[in-house]
């Protein structure tokens, strides 16, 4: 018995995409739930890729804090995405790790 072939663009159509979800969770891209959302989502992503390289150095969050002149709360916060992150304060922490950034 041979099987249907899967209608592959019909699929495409018919399944929501992730911007969908968004769309319905959190509202349309410009409005001020979906801002918000996207803001809270890059915070805790930039807070994880600091602990996370923070973590490779085999730093604490006190002696990051002490690299750059911060109190460990701040740091904490950060990695928490529980504040926002001004760019001085994150090129201050990504060259503490020894990274770079780069503006396309």
């Amino acid at each position: 018995m041979a099987r249907p072939k899967l209608d592959l663009e019909r699929i495409k159509r018919e399944l929501p995409t992730a911007n969908d979800y968004l769309d319905e969770k959190y509202g349309k891209q410009g409005t001020a739930e979906r801002e918000e959302f996207t803001k809270k989502t890059l915070s805790f992503y930039y807070g994880e890729l600091i602990k996370e390289k923070r973590k490779e150095k085999n730093l604490t969050q006190q002696q990051l804090a002490d690299q750059i002149g911060k109190e460990r709360a701040y740091i904490a916060k950060i990695e928490q995405g529980k504040t926002d992150l001004q760019i001085s304060n994150f090129v201050q922490i990504i060259n503490a790790l020894g990274l770079s950034i780069q503006i396309a």
